[in-house]
């Protein structure tokens, strides 16, 4: 079977983490051998899990499921140990003050350093990445183009060697269909909502990219319009609360009509009020295909 790689990105405060671990939860549960990957420094999931550890070497917190804690330079450090093969040289490598300068200031280094490790598996180059399907909790809206972007601006500042064979390879993975598969979390709200549009524009333009769009926290109810309409007719406080709830219900009926025409598949995830970490994941999980 095929590696499957999952990106989740959105704007920030959309939900994207929840649902990055909603989907790795739900692909897990199918059987899958699944890592949910975290970009950065910092682990959500080490204080929403209760995770006593959350690093870079993968720690399983449910069946089938593991998760992981990945940075640029720890990704190219163990790329240099897995191919230098002689620990002293790999750390000499990393210690040496011209080469931490030149991984400082090399533009996309970082960025081209985890999306080799994420696409090494389908690629069979560097360390090997034992999983059928990675879901990478990705970076926020703006910092995820410049992470796409990284491997084809490598390609086209180092044309030849290994550096820009790689790159290329990187590159061609990350637009296969087949293998990476793209998800942008936004909200029924017109910001989220346009900044979602403007990326899923320019993932098709740039990318040939066509992603899933995933609207979270709509809300849901059972009283009907007629009903919200009776009860604002009576006054009081409960009325304000029904014009309140009556107009979020058509502001969402606009949202998910201007979601349709981006062309894209469109996937609707209920509110849910829900205080435990993983109830809350598996509800969220039951709506995703």
């Amino acid at each position: 079977m095929k590696q499957e790689i999952h990106f989740v990105t959105g704007k920030g405060g959309v939900g994207k983490s929840i649902l990055a671990a909603a989907l790795a939860l739900k692909l897990s549960q199918e059987g899958k051998k699944t890592l949910l990957v975290e970009l950065g420094d910092q682990s959500f999931f080490k204080d929403f899990f209760s995770v006593p550890q959350v690093g870079f070497q993968p720690t399983s917190i449910r069946p089938n499921l593991s998760l992981a804690l990945w940075t640029g330079e720890a990704c190219l450090q163990e790329y240099a140990r897995h191919f230098i093969k002689v620990e002293s040289l790999a750390k000499l490598f990393f210690e040496n003050a011209v080469m931490r300068a030149f991984i400082n200031v090399a533009p996309a280094l970082p960025e081209l350093a985890i999306l080799g490790k994420v696409t090494s598996g389908p690629r069979k180059h560097g360390p090997p990445l034992p999983f059928d399907c990675v879901v990478v909790d990705a970076f926020a809206t703006g910092h995820f183009i410049a992470l796409l972007e990284a491997p084809k601006g490598m390609a086209e500042a180092v044309q030849f060697g290994p550096m820009g064979e790689q790159s290329r390879s990187i590159d061609a993975h990350l637009r296969n269909p087949e293998i990476c598969k793209y998800h942008v979390v936004t909200l029924p709200e017109e910001l989220p909502l346009k900044e979602a549009d403007e990326l899923i524009s320019r993932l098709k333009a740039e990318f040939s990219i066509a992603p899933e769009l995933i609207l979270n926290k709509m809300m849901e109810t059972s009283v009907s319009e007629g009903e919200l309409q009776a009860v604002q007719n009576e006054g009081g406080d409960l009325a304000k609360f029904a014009e309140y709830l009556e107009s979020h219900i058509q502001r969402q009926k606009q949202m998910w009509s201007a979601a349709e025409k981006m062309g894209v598949h469109l996937t609707r995830v209920p509110l849910y009020f829900e205080n435990q970490p993983w109830v809350l994941v598996e509800k969220v999980a039951g709506n995703l295909r």
